[in-house]
């Protein structure tokens, strides 16, 4: 009688490997989803939080506009101190609308672009290791 020898450690059987494949990749699949679902949900907020931004702007410039106009009435009307007041809060209200217009925009700029990359490099990885490439 043949014994096999006891050295021998025994391979994986194509079907083996086929197994563990069809078990493995799904998951692989669905976590690099989760992953991809969760950096769009984070590039999402600072989307949302930039669109915020340029709204106060936008808002600040409207009054800061309404109240150069009251500086240009009260400047014509009476030449006298009180047009230099206004003129003094329509130069702050512009200043604020300009440095929330800026941190507005660094707020989009740092969220784009949309797609998520990590997710995108993790299944190109995947893909290349399955191909056999690394």
């Amino acid at each position: 009688m043949s014994h096999p020898s006891s050295n021998q450690t025994p391979d994986p059987t194509l079907g083996a490997i086929v197994n563990d494949l069809t078990t493995q990749v799904p998951e692989l699949i669905r976590s690099e989803l989760r992953l991809a679902q969760a950096e769009l949900a984070q590039k999402g907020k600072r989307v949302g939080v930039g669109i915020g931004m340029f709204s106060g702007a936008g808002l600040l410039a409207f009054f800061g506009f309404g109240t150069l106009l009251a500086t240009i009435i009260l400047a014509l009307a009476l030449v006298m101190d009180g047009w230099l007041a206004a003129l003094i809060v329509t130069v702050v209200l512009f200043a604020i609308a300009g440095i929330l217009a800026a941190m507005g925009k660094s707020q989009v700029d740092e969220a784009t672009p949309l797609a998520p990359e990590k997710a995108v490099a993790g299944v190109q990885e995947d893909i290349a290791t399955v191909k056999g490439q690394r």
